[in-house]
């Protein structure tokens, strides 16, 4: 969504050459991208995001202007935005052959932890061909980015130059002093670098640096309003002290409480835990039980001859006595081994019906025979009376 451009800006409140670069474009388009270039140009100073809002909006309605793809670099490069600021200055470089905005691009490159990208757009550099503004601007960021890889003394030196002592007030001027002094007391010069704050400080006029307070500071002085502002937040922490302690303490009752809740779950699960190993013990208990009921099949089924043959065989059939060698004969004329191998079979057979049958009806049967030999005994004793 485009900001909305304020009513006291036109488009011709934009410089007559930038304006004259918006030629190309629709009239009504070319006001509307005035207007926000003008907008943007008047608050990057106050508020750079708004600024580079204005510029982006241009750039949407002239991307292939080389004055608005500059603009909305410088509005990035105001506002922090370091890599769109990069790729917007080398855009606007590229369009138009120039190369005003190294020492911004260079800037840009330390801001990204790239000082060796700095130091390189300085030697690549045609110092020459540049304005000296630029120039000085440039040498100043390249010597930042030698302090930025520990080489303070070798700052030192690149930014001993003759422009260094010249005479003047120029902006540059009170930069390059500034950047020197700050260079010799990275280093440890300290006299030397106290000796140069001020010197930038008199010829800053337009206080473009912080020279005044930096010399204020290596002499130990101390402004009244700093002391002041520091009773106040000294006094807004005194006031916020109870609060802080209210809420530590309610954050230590949550802690409290969040410790029984893991407490209770603790024995929720121990509880859980036993139950579970009162389930495994019955497990083992049936599984005990059905060992031995597999035991006890295994005796029912144990015989003294040929069980390996009988539990093979299906239900009801014969072992032939063809399978044994030389049979002997008992005294009814039968073989031996054949006469035993029926009476084992019949042995077997009874056993299996028996252990097939239900309990009941074993009992059943019991009591049925007892009863048979009671009767069988009762007639045994009335045949001799009669």
């Amino acid at each position: 969504m485009a900001p909305e451009i304020p009513e006291d800006i036109t488009a011709n409140d934009l410089d007559g050459e930038v304006r004259a670069e918006l030629m190309s474009l629709a009239r009504e388009v070319a006001d509307r991208v005035a207007r926000h270039l003008v907008a943007a140009g008047t608050i990057i100073d106050e508020d750079a995001e708004l600024a580079l809002q204005h510029a982006i909006t241009a750039r949407r309605l002239a991307s292939r202007i080389a004055v608005v793809r500059e603009a909305v670099g410088l509005a990035a490069y105001a506002a922090g935005d370091w890599t769109t600021a990069i790729a917007e200055l080398r855009t606007y470089h590229r369009m138009t052959g120039r190369q005003t905005h190294l020492a911004e691009l260079a800037d840009c490159e330390r801001a990204l932890g790239r000082p060796e990208r700095a130091i390189d757009l300085y030697r690549g550099a045609d110092v020459e061909k540049l304005e000296k503004a630029t120039a000085i601007e440039l040498l100043i960021v390249a010597a930042g980015a030698r302090g930025d890889l520990g080489q303070h003394e070798a700052a030192v030196a690149m930014l001993q130059i003759g422009e260094l002592t010249a005479e003047g007030n120029a902006e540059w001027a009170a930069r390059l002093r500034y950047a020197f002094a700050d260079a010799l007391l990275a280093a440890g010069r300290r006299e030397e670098a106290r000796e140069w704050f001020a010197r930038a400080a008199e010829v800053d006029e337009d206080q473009v640096t912080d020279a005044a307070e930096r010399l204020l500071e290596l002499d130990g002085v101390t402004i009244e309003g700093d002391d002041e502002d520091e009773d106040e937040d000294a006094e807004a922490v005194t006031d916020r002290g109870p609060s802080n302690e209210d809420d530590s303490d309610d954050d230590d009752q949550d802690e409290d409480d969040d410790e029984d809740d893991e407490d209770d779950e603790d024995e929720d699960d121990d509880d859980l835990g036993e139950d579970d190993e009162d389930d495994d013990d019955l497990e083992d208990d049936d599984a005990d039980l059905d060992d031995e009921d597999e035991d006890e099949d295994a005796v029912v089924a144990a015989t003294d001859v040929n069980t390996d043959g009988l539990v093979k065989s299906a239900p009801g059939s014969k072992v032939s006595a063809v399978t044994f060698s030389e049979p002997a004969e008992s005294e009814s004329g039968k073989p031996v081994e054949a006469e035993k191998s029926v009476e084992s079979e019949k042995s077997v057979e009874g056993e299996k019906v028996v252990a097939d049958k239900p309990a009941g009806s074993v009992a059943k049967s019991e009591e049925k025979a007892a009863g048979d030999e009671s009767t069988g005994q009762a007639d045994a004793e009335e045949k001799p009376k009669a």
